[in-house]
């Protein structure tokens, strides 16, 4: 057994032994903290429970730290030589609670209890879309490496986190889940967006993710991809829609309402998201459909963009996912 799986038993033990709500564990205490390929590195690890602890990585593509939650299968400790099928969650944006939002408001922590998969749910900023920005041609923050890269290889090195994956998100991070899928080929082998915004060129949805950035603070949406006319090439390369042949063979999941008062909604509750997200994902379903890509749909109707709707999402998706996982439904 090597020394980070005896560090992490350890840790464990005395979450139990103690009782404690959380217990952190400096890098300068473990020293064979897991690294990236280009440096990057958990600087802090802190147990919350016997499933669940909280990464704060040091990451040279966000420029900063990055926080990431996992949530370890229920035989984890138990079973340190092995390596388990892993599922991303991707949360959407202007949520302050950030990487946490999944386990807080979801019960994805009781779901995945019995699922013998590994539950990695990492920050992905206020509204960071789950990409390299443009920045006028500067370098810009890249929530793709610290992703794909940086969370990913940290997780497989340090947490025994398998090459069997799967992805899925809510609406932005239903678009990351897509746009990660079909620019790293292969790497997941399913991907689920609930509200998503699968086609960010869909007429009116550049103005959406305008709103959205102002929502977060940023006012100048050209850091982004620059403006959707002039630099329409770079839009199209992060657009989901049009490079939906590099998703075949990827399972696909795509849910989403038409913002209506809804069954899980207070009564009179609506909304103007979940339109905009219905338009981008249809388009981008019948676009499958048109070149043959198989894909499991559920547009349910009356709903809004809101928590009790995703979790339901991720329960009925779970057949998809845990196929591609290899993993029970």
């Amino acid at each position: 057994m090597n020394r980070t799986r005896r560090w992490g038993l350890l840790v464990l033990s005395m979450v139990a032994l103690l009782g404690a709500s959380a217990t952190s564990v400096p890098a300068s205490a473990a020293p064979s903290s897991p690294v990236a390929d280009n440096g990057a590195k958990v600087v802090e690890e802190t147990w919350l429970d016997a499933r669940t602890v909280d990464l704060k990585i040091s990451s040279p593509a966000l420029g900063t730290t990055g926080m990431v939650r996992l949530l370890v299968p229920t035989g984890w400790a138990a079973q340190p030589t092995r390596t388990w099928p892993t599922l991303y969650l991707l949360h959407g944006c202007c949520e302050p609670v950030d990487y946490r939002s999944w386990d807080q408001f979801t019960d994805v922590k009781a779901f995945t209890a019995n699922k013998d998969t590994l539950v990695v749910m990492p920050t992905g900023g206020s509204a960071g879309m789950y990409t390299k920005w443009w920045n006028f041609g500067f370098k810009g923050v890249d929530w793709d490496t610290f992703h794909t890269l940086e969370v990913r290889q940290i997780v497989e090195r340090g947490y025994r986190a398998g090459t069997r994956r799967a992805i899925a998100g809510l609406s932005i991070g239903g678009y990351g889940a897509l746009a990660y899928s079909f620019k790293h080929k292969g790497m997941f082998a399913a991907a689920a967006s609930y509200s998503g915004v699968p086609n960010t060129l869909y007429p009116g949805i550049p103005l959406f993710i305008q709103g959205i950035l102002a929502r977060a603070g940023v006012f100048n949406y050209l850091e982004l991809w620059g403006d959707s006319w002039g630099m329409r090439g770079l839009w199209s390369s992060n657009n989901p829609f049009d490079h939906v042949d590099d998703l075949r063979g990827t399972a696909l999941y795509i849910s989403c309402g038409n913002g209506q008062t809804g069954p899980l909604d207070p009564p009179g509750q609506s909304d103007i998201l979940e339109p905009s997200a219905l338009l981008a994902s249809s388009s981008f379903t019948d676009r499958l459909k048109l070149k043959g890509i198989p894909v499991t749909v559920d547009y349910y109707g009356a709903g809004t963009h809101s928590w009790p709707y995703w979790q339901r999402s991720l329960r009925n998706s779970w057949p998809v996912l845990a196929e591609a996982l290899g993993v029970p439904a």
